[in-house]
This record gives structure tokens, C-alpha cells and sequence, in this order.
């Protein structure tokens, strides 16, 4: 957290900032009269949940929002100039230059088919004015500056070699390329691993020292703002609810949401004394009070036969080059793994990228083909069923996966995404089908009327509760949830967690 002086003249100044959207021929306001200053060398965080207009903000100072369906309205000076003024062509050369974003997923950032190389000496060469020769020597200095072993060698590597924190830290050197005085941080470590995310605040922060930046953070995770900013903004669905030094917005909050974000936190220590999982206060999304649990007793029944038994599983992938690509060694996955999991019973596996977990979870649905080892699940021997066998059991094991965009059809509306898997086992009426939808969108805390939107039309949170919605509809024993809320806000976390937890409750669900 950097420590600033008081100047008189801010980076980046706001003044009561309205965005609204076009939506069936009428203008709808996400944010509304939103107003804050960002000083020299200072971090402000904006913090909220899905849908409370954080994004929507910064997306409005950079102007990256489409103009005929939105509409931004209010003062945005950066360095003394109004961004809502000048043209599109001046606002190109304000971006990258004056002011940098690095958003959430870096994969939907960097093109595919460049090399990182290529990508940052492009900025380079295009603001800058370098010279080939320029840009790669200073690339590969911004790759060493933001910690990526090996620059050199890198330099010349694709978005898809490199690990999701590697990427972000990518993210971060082209953001860095022009030298900007405003560093725009959307939501840049919500996917990573702890340790990682860790890293990458703890970069931003020596580079803000370094290169004397402001940075305007953008985040869900009250954790990561206690650890970076100076100041909290506190939104809540479009609003500026509250605001002030961030210390004072952790110990004297005086909005009912702001105290019940705070305390939709998880605290070490708070599942001392219970033998099995407790569930957490959630934030009512109508009032911004915290709403504290229920208590229920556990539903694991000790001493019968697991509904899921992993002997020595072990999955490899090969490794093959060559013009004839011949198979030159394999990537060793997941190694000799076992483990029992009970009706009504919650196992973890926990790790970081790359240590298997996933992939473990992949192999009981043979979504990849284990190299050996036994699984039975629910009387199905998992590794030796035909392809109508694998599809009835199935019906029995769903997946939830991290990213529900990937795992979603754009093409599709939610209610039809949910209901699909019902429909095509024949497990009732269309009829049912729809009101078993309706159903389930509101146990994950939708509106049954979202049937009818597609998912870009959904923050990423609400995405991720249609997919889970969707993995319930076949009413399955067992469901695999890979990181299933891993990227979503702390009170739809909490949220998320107790709705699987009263599922278990009710059904007697086994969750992996």
C-alpha cells in the first residue's frame, strides 16, 4: 500500500459519473452520480458485487463501452483533461499512454495466434515510436520487471504457454509499456491461486512505487482490498454507498452493506468445534443486511459403501513433436490417487494449478481417459462402460466447472441451458421442465423471469449460478464442482456454499 502525501491536484477525478444502457428501447441507469478522486502514487478500490455497477464504472472512464447502447454521462478528468469530451481519436492515444486497464481473464485479452513478444512490442512501437530492435530489448526488460523467468526465451512464446498468473503478469508489462500515470485493475487476480494472487498484488505494488503511478482497483474481495488500497469506494447496485480511508471502512463501516460484505468473510477459526460443514451469512441483495444461518446437523452416514471409491488412479498425457509426432514422453497428471467419498458426504481436494485436482475430477467423468487405476461410482465401473452406459451414469455424477461462459451455449437462453439436460433424459414435460427452471434459478438466487436472457446478458457471477443451476436439474447423487466458486463475490460465495449445503441436506448429495 503505498504511502502518499496530500497534493492538491488528483490523477483522476469523478464527478457524478451516470452510465446508463439501452435495453428494449429505453435507457436503464447502472451506475448513478458516482463521484471520487484517485491522488498521485494512491491506490482507491472500488469494491461490490456482481451487478453493482464496479466495472461498468471503469469501462466508462476508459470509454470502452459500445456508444450506441450506452450512454456516460458526467466529469471524467484525467491529468486536468475531460475524457467525456474530447473524440474518439484523442481517447485512442489516451489509452495505453495516460491511462492503462488490465482486466479479470488475460486469455480474452491477448491474441491467441501472437506471441507475448509480439503483442507488448506492438504498444511499444505504436505509442513510442521504437524501432523493432527498441521494443524487443524493452519488452524483454518489462518481462523481467514484472518477474517472468527466463524473458528472453519467453519473449518468443504464445498466451497458451504460459500459466494464468504468468499471463496476468504479461498483462501487466503492456500495461506498463507507455508508462501510464493511472493503472485501471479490474478484478486482475480473481482467478488465481492464492499464493499467486498474492504475488501479483504484491507486484502491482512495488511497480506503483517504482514507476510513482495511481492505481484504481476493481474487486469483490474485501481481502484484497485490506491488503492494497488506501481508499474504499463501496458500491452497491449502482450506487456509492460509502467511502473513506480503507482502515476506517473495516473497523467503523457504517453502511448496512458495507458491514455485511465484512462480515460475509470467512474468519479462521469459525469452524472450530463443528463436526461438519456450517454455513455462512449472506448479504440479502434487496436490503445489504447480512443474514446469519441456520444451523442444521450433518448428513453423512458413517460405515456404508461409498456412492464414489478412487483406487490408484493415474492419468497421463503424452508429450509428442516432431514431424511425425511421435510421442516423446508424458505429462504426469494425476499419480496413484485414492480416496472413498459417502452419500451425503463433502470431500476437498485442494491444490494449486497444475497439481491434478482438476484433472482428477475430469478422470471420474471421463471427460479425459485415465491411464489406469479403478473408479466405481454408484455400481458403474467408470472406466470400462461403453458410450450409453457412460451417458446413464451420468446422469448420476454432474460437473460444475470454473469458467461459465466456456461451459455455457451463447446461443441459448438460460432457461433453455437449465432445462436441456431434463428435457433430453425424458425426465418429464416440457411444463415441468420449465418450472423446475424457475425453480432452480431462484434457489441460486436468480429471478425465475431470467429464463429468457441469454448469458452475456449475465454478470460473471450470475453465469456461474446458471451453471450450477443447471448441473442440479438432473437431481444427480454426486456432483464434481471444480472450483466452482472460486470467482465469485464473497456474499454469493457464501451464498453459493449454503445452497449446496441445503441440497445435501434435502437430497443427500455427495459433492467432490
Amino acid at each position: 500500500m503505498s504511502q502518499t502525501s496530500t497534493p492538491t491536484v488528483p490523477v483522476l477525478s469523478v464527478k457524478n459519473l451516470t452510465t446508463s444502457f439501452l435495453v428494449d428501447g429505453d435507457w436503464k441507469s447502472v451506475v448513478r452520480n458516482v463521484s471520487f478522486d484517485v491522488m498521485p502514487g494512491e491506490t482507491v478500490a472500488i469494491v461490490g458485487e456482481s451487478g453493482s455497477g464496479k466495472s461498468v464504472t471503469s469501462l466508462s472512464i476508459m470509454r470502452l463501452l459500445a456508444s450506441n447502447t450506452s450512454r456516460i454521462e458526467g466529469e471524467v478528468m484525467l491529468n486536468g483533461r475531460d475524457l467525456l469530451s474530447i473524440s474518439e481519436k484523442d481517447m485512442r492515444g489516451v489509452r495505453g499512454n495516460e491511462a492503462s486497464m488490465i482486466f479479470q481473464e488475460p486469455m480474452t485479452s491477448l491474441n491467441p495466434i501472437f506471441t507475448i513478444g509480439r503483442q507488448i512490442s506492438e504498444v511499444l512501437t505504436r505509442h513510442k515510436g521504437m524501432s523493432k530492435q527498441e521494443a524487443r530489448a524493452e519488452t524483454v526488460r518489462l518481462l523481467e520487471k514484472v518477474r517472468i523467468p527466463n524473458a528472453q526465451s519467453r519473449f518468443d512464446e504464445y498466451p497458451h504457454q504460459f500459466s494464468g498468473g504468468m499471463r496476468q503478469r504479461v498483462m501487466i508489462a503492456m500495461a506498463l509499456a507507455s508508462k501510464p500515470k493511472l493503472l485501471i485493475a479490474d478484478e486482475p487476480t480473481t482467478a488465481l491461486d492464492v499464493t499467486i494472487q498474492g504475488q501479483i498484488l504484491d507486484l502491482i505494488k512495488v511497480l506503483q512505487e517504482e514507476e510513482g503511478m495511481s492505481v484504481l482497483f476493481i474487486t469483490h474481495d474485501m481481502g484484497v482490498v485490506a491488503e492494497i488500497a488506501d481508499r474504499t469506494i463501496v458500491m452497491f447496485r449502482g450506487d456509492e454507498v460509502e467511502t473513506g480511508p480503507t482502515e476506517e471502512i473495516f473497523h467503523r463501516g457504517k453502511h448496512p452493506y458495507t458491514r455485511a460484505l465484512l462480515s460475509a468473510v470467512p474468519k479462521l477459526g469459525s469452524m472450530q468445534n463443528h463436526a461438519w460443514p456450517t454455513r455462512f451469512p449472506v448479504v440479502d441483495m434487496k436490503t445489504g443486511l447480512a443474514v446469519e444461518p441456520i444451523e442444521v446437523a450433518g448428513t453423512v452416514e458413517k460405515g456404508r459403501t461409498p456412492v464414489l471409491s478412487v483406487k490408484n488412479l493415474v492419468t497421463r498425457f503424452p508429450i509428442r513433436s516432431g514431424l511425425l509426432s511421435r510421442q516423446t514422453g508424458a505429462v504426469h497428471a494425476v499419480e496413484n490417487v485414492s480416496f472413498d467419498l459417502f452419500q451425503g458426504e463433502t470431500l476437498a481436494l485442494v491444490g494449486e494449478s497444475g497439481c491434478g485436482k482438476s484433472t482428477t475430477g475430469r478422470s471420474i467423468m471421463r471427460l479425459v481417459d485415465p491411464t489406469g487405476g479403478d473408479i466405481s461410482l454408484d455400481g458403474y465401473d467408470v472406466l470400462r462402460l461403453d458410450q450409453v452406459s457412460l451417458r446413464n451414469m451420468r446422469k448420476s455424477v454432474q460437473m460444475i466447472f470454473q469458467d461459465p461462459f466456456s461451459s455455457l451455449n451463447p446461443r441459448m437462453t438460460v432457461g433453455s441451458a437449465i432445462s436441456e439436460p431434463f428435457i433430453k433424459h425424458r425426465l418429464g414435460t416440457v411444463k415441468q421442465a420449465r418450472d423446475k427452471t424457475a425453480d432452480l434459478l431462484e434457489k441460486v438466487g436468480l429471478s425465475a423471469d431470467m429464463a429468457k436472457r441469454y448469458p452475456h446478458e449475465f454478470s460473471g457471477g450470475q453465469r456461474q449460478r446458471i451453471a450450477i443451476a443447471r448441473a442440479l436439474a438432473l437431481d444427480p447423487k454426486v456432483i464434481v464442482a471444480d472450483e466452482s466458486v472460486s470467482a465469485l463475490d464473497v456474499s454469493i460465495k457464501a451464498q453459493v456454499c449454503n445452497l449446496l449445503l441445503d441440497l445435501q441436506q434435502t437430497l443427500n448429495l455427495s459433492f467432490l
